[in-house]
């Protein structure tokens, strides 16, 4: 019998020297005449035992880790390609705690098929939820994903129901689905771990919004950073069309449904759904003012449905299992699963998808196991640079929208950045202002101008002219920036900002700058 290994093709664990070890593995294969065959699955989201290689056997796949090329001949010594013994075997993937524990849903084949076999997707239950969706009123569909309680997973948690009932019921000659893949939120890689691991869950979710809604034509617009998950959803969505899930006929049924990659050059205001729509049509990424909305007036000024990549990579479940099934996970408004991503300084880093509601202690202690230097924990960011700073007196806060709202903070994209008590919260402050300032766009005052500003003001604190009064003036800028600007970049600017001045004043006091300094 043939036997099976996995080796990730995922950019994290190319990062880390995957394509070497495939390479050391197939060379292997050949000289010791095996009959094996290497498939190049995407991430387990375990990022501290990447590369990740299983083997699979007839008591299910076991896992070895992390493994380097120059491991790759003592694997194969010790019974490797049967699942035999050795210093990096990990046993029964599926029973590492880090995976045993979580509630994987939007992420249940990811690292576990063939990206691209469409016949792999099928059989761990692919396309079942588009297969109901083509059965049913389009009204019918919107109402199921309504009652799913599925909100926007891309930061702002917007109903996805609601918003499909819109371009549903808005007039136009054409509609357009658009993923907003441009994940550019430091600590998250969701999406690209979707796209990259799983990308037919994405197609899927795409055609059952175009069947809900009347759209026939999809864009993914991510970024130009991501060239391993461009050339997956590429491959995938040719697969696709030529299976017929795609093109005049999605399924066999009356529904048209088409889509395409598009590349942005990496702008961080493309985050932003008016700017990505402005970079779509090959305009300058700048913010528009809202009304009318886009799912109004979006794309080429049709309506459009705008969903986030694990939004929509979330639909075909919702549509597989049922409405119900879908919101019995997680607490008060913040319905189903999360994947939540964890980075910075921590000892166990990689994607967690859980239902809402785990504390933030349980993810960062719990699961991340602390940080990687040992260190204490002093701060830890959630929802990308934009987010709030929580200190330790805040982990008891459980991870949903509302209770992370309530406490002056946001989840965002889910992104969980780790700091240990090394970290200067001033010099983050001003990380904030300055990111700001480098990605702006422009259009408005309070972000152009407020954010370089800010800079300028952080930058007097450090240095100890006036702390009292630049730390009032900061403060004012981002009340200003908060309540005035266009969209969420100068208006979230002040979380992090805030957050740690509210949280680490020490790190804003005289004693404290003078003693950096020196």
């Amino acid at each position: 019998m043939t036997v099976r290994i996995f080796i990730p093709r995922d950019a994290a664990a190319l990062a880390l020297g995957a394509e070497n070890v495939a390479m050391a593995i197939a060379q292997e294969i050949a000289a010791r005449g095996l009959d094996a065959t290497i498939v190049r699955n995407g991430s387990r989201g375990m990022h501290w035992l990447e590369p990740l290689v299983e083997v699979e056997t007839d008591g299910g796949r076991i896992a070895y880790g992390p493994v380097k090329k120059g491991d790759v001949a003592s694997l194969f010594d010790a019974g490797f390609a049967n699942g035999g013994e050795h210093p990096l075997c990990r046993g029964k993937t599926d029973e590492i705690p880090f995976l045993r524990q979580q509630t994987r849903l939007t992420f249940a084949r990811c690292g576990v098929t063939d990206p691209l076999s469409l016949s792999d997707y099928r059989a761990h239950d692919g396309l079942r939820g588009l297969q109901n969706a083509i059965a049913m009123d389009p009204a019918a569909i919107v109402a199921q994903v309504t009652e799913s309680g599925l909100r926007g997973r891309g930061g702002a948690g917007f109903p996805t129901g609601i918003k499909w009932k819109t371009v549903l019921e808005a007039a136009g000659d054409r509609k357009y689905i658009v993923c907003n893949a441009d994940e550019g939120d430091s600590g998250t890689f969701a999406d690209r771990m979707i796209m990259e691991g799983d990308p037919f869950v994405l197609i899927e979710g795409m055609a059952i919004a175009g069947v809900a809604t009347g759209a026939t034509k999809g864009y993914v617009y991510t970024r130009s950073e991501y060239p391993h998950a461009i050339a997956v959803m590429e491959q995938a969505i040719e697969i696709a069309r030529a299976n017929g899930v795609l093109g005049p006929s999605v399924l066999g049924s009356k529904h048209a449904f088409d889509m395409e990659v598009r590349t942005g050059a990496g702008a961080y205001v493309c985050g932003e759904e008016t700017a990505l729509l402005n970079s779509l049509e090959g305009k300058r990424g700048l913010v528009r003012a809202k009304p009318p909305l886009p799912a109004h007036k979006g794309l080429f000024d049709c309506p459009t449905v705008i969903n986030n990549v694990i939004s929509l990579a979330s639909v075909p479940i919702v549509m597989d299992k049922g409405a119900a099934f879908y919101r019995d996970f997680g607490v008060g408004r913040s319905r189903g699963t999360i994947p939540i991503q964890i980075a910075g300084n921590v000892k166990h880093g990689g994607l967690y998808e859980a239902a809402f509601g785990l504390s933030l202690g349980e993810i960062v202690d719990g699961i991340g196991g602390g940080t990687a230097s040992g260190r204490p924990v002093k701060a830890v960011q959630v929802g990308g640079p934009l987010g709030a700073y929580f200190p330790r007196a805040l982990f008891d806060t459980p991870f949903d929208y509302e209770a992370f709202a309530a406490k002056d903070g946001l989840i965002g994209h889910a992104g969980i950045v780790v700091f240990d008590d090394s970290v200067d919260m001033l010099h983050q402050a001003r990380f904030a202002m300055e990111f700001c300032a480098v990605e702006s766009c422009g259009k408005c005052t309070p972000c152009r101008i407020g954010s370089t500003r800010g800079v300028e003001t952080a930058d007097r604190i450090a240095q100890g002219i006036e702390p009292e009064k630049n730390r009032e003036l900061l403060a004012d800028l981002c009340n200003t920036m908060k309540y005035g600007s266009l969209c969420a970049l100068g208006g979230f600017t002040p979380y992090p900002v805030l957050s740690a001045m509210n949280h680490f004043p020490e790190d804003f006091s005289p004693a404290t700058v003078v003693q950096a300094a020196e």
